[in-house]
């Protein structure tokens, strides 16, 4: 029976393996993420950006788990000592890109969105697209979660080797 390619408990290890350099390099990716995400969409305040529409509470917890998760799939790029196998991108390489850029639609204000705008209208904007905005941000977390798990996994994965 093929193995999953997630697994919670290989994840884990993969984490508790992880040095000084991974975790600073989370972090710097946490950060970063907080600042690409939350300066554009004036979640994180700042003078080169606004919004037309109050940041809600939601916004923070959003860009914050956003942050974290998008830290975690960055480091798993980060190059490993050659006894470890090297994650391929296409365990959650996808699914952390797309679930980062849902995030800037979750928390981006829903009238400042041209293409939404364009669609849908000032007032729709109001009524159809920011109600469904907690929800991108829910799929979002949940993909970039799911990127981690998978790239997480696939770093403590053994290698096969091909038979003579």
């Amino acid at each position: 029976m093929p193995s999953s390619p997630r697994s919670w408990r290989r994840a884990g290890a993969a984490l508790r393996d992880w040095r000084s350099r991974q975790w600073t390099v989370a972090g710097a990716g946490a950060l970063a993420t907080a600042v690409l995400v939350g300066a554009p969409t004036d979640v994180v305040p700042n003078p080169l950006f606004g919004r037309s529409v109050p940041v809600q509470w939601w916004n923070y917890p959003a860009l914050a788990v956003t942050a974290v998760l998008a830290g975690i799939v960055l480091t798993t790029y980060v190059r490993r000592p050659s006894s470890s196998p090297e994650p391929h991108a296409a365990d959650g390489g996808r699914l952390g890109a797309i679930g980062g850029v849902l995030s800037f639609f979750a928390v981006g204000c829903p009238v400042c969105n041209k293409f939404v705008l364009v669609l849908l209208g000032a007032s729709g904007a109001l009524s159809y697209w920011a109600p469904l905005q907690p929800l991108l941000a829910v799929l979002s977390a949940g993909l970039l979660a799911e990127a981690a798990l998978r790239r997480l996994s696939a770093e403590t994965e053994c290698p096969v080797t091909p038979s003579a």
